[in-house]
């Protein structure tokens, strides 16, 4: 098992740390891992890479699954931060990374993993992140109407709100370098939902390139995202967003 904060071995090419923040995942855990681990084995035999399990303040047994997992498979860590909150997971986990490249994807694996390559090239090719997107030609998305309208309004707010070109800023499927975390975490606050969204809008303030590409994604109907309390959080979240890297103007 390889410990979390460890270095990888160079093998030539940046090495891949994928973070997976779980809350309470104790039956789409084992799940998540047994696809994911031999999908980054087929398909990155030319790096180094690992899988994280970031368990933000579970109370059921995600914890204890999560160390049996890592002593089946080698290419995993986890680590456990006792107070809950998805983006205070990712955050914690990325500043202490050392690999080249963070990656993160939701636990449901509900966006499809042939598009995470994709990601790695964008950024081989000179992007500082890349994100799958939900709105390109290209992708392909399953869910209900309600939740297909709030997500379209929240983008729409989004890039009225910041004129941002990106367009879809809530996809939990991102990978960026190394460097650039280090440059724009310590600036994120949000410790929940909002993370991705604040996340991108300090990085694109900075002048970093973002690139989307289209995935395949449906929707987990089992989600613990509830839509009216997330809608209110996300909605102050981004005014607080506006008014601080904008003056409101």
């Amino acid at each position: 098992m390889l410990a979390a904060g460890e270095k990888l071995e160079n093998k030539g090419k940046g090495s891949v740390e994928v973070v997976i923040p779980v809350y309470n995942e104790e039956t789409d855990l084992p799940r998540c891992i047994r696809t994911l681990h031999p999908f980054l084995k087929a398909h990155l035999p030319d790096r180094p890479w690992r899988i994280l399990v970031a368990d933000n303040g579970s109370t059921d047994a995600t914890v204890q699954i999560a160390a049996q997992l890592s002593k089946e498979y080698p290419e995993m860590a986890f680590i456990h931060i006792p107070v809950k909150g998805r983006g205070r997971a990712l955050k914690q986990a990325f500043l202490q990374s050392q690999a080249d490249i963070l990656a993160y994807m939701d636990v449901d694996l509900a966006t499809g993993l042939e598009a995470f390559p994709l990601l790695l090239k964008a950024l081989e090719e000179g992007y500082d992140i890349a994100i799958g997107s939900r709105y390109l030609p290209g992708s392909r998305i399953r869910r209900t109407f309600g939740r297909r309208l709030y997500s379209w309004g929240y983008n729409l707010l989004f890039r009225a709100l910041f004129r941002s070109r990106i367009q879809d800023a809530q996809c939990g499927f991102k990978a960026m370098k190394a460097e650039v975390a280090r440059d724009v975490l310590p600036k994120v606050q949000d410790p929940g939902w909002s993370f991705d969204t604040e996340l991108l809008l300090r990085a694109e303030k900075k002048g970093y390139r973002v690139k989307e590409v289209p995935v395949e994604w449906h929707e987990d109907t089992e989600s613990k995202v509830r839509i009216p309390g997330t809608i209110l959080r996300m909605l102050r979240v981004l005014l607080k967003l506006r008014w601080e890297l904008w003056g409101g103007g």
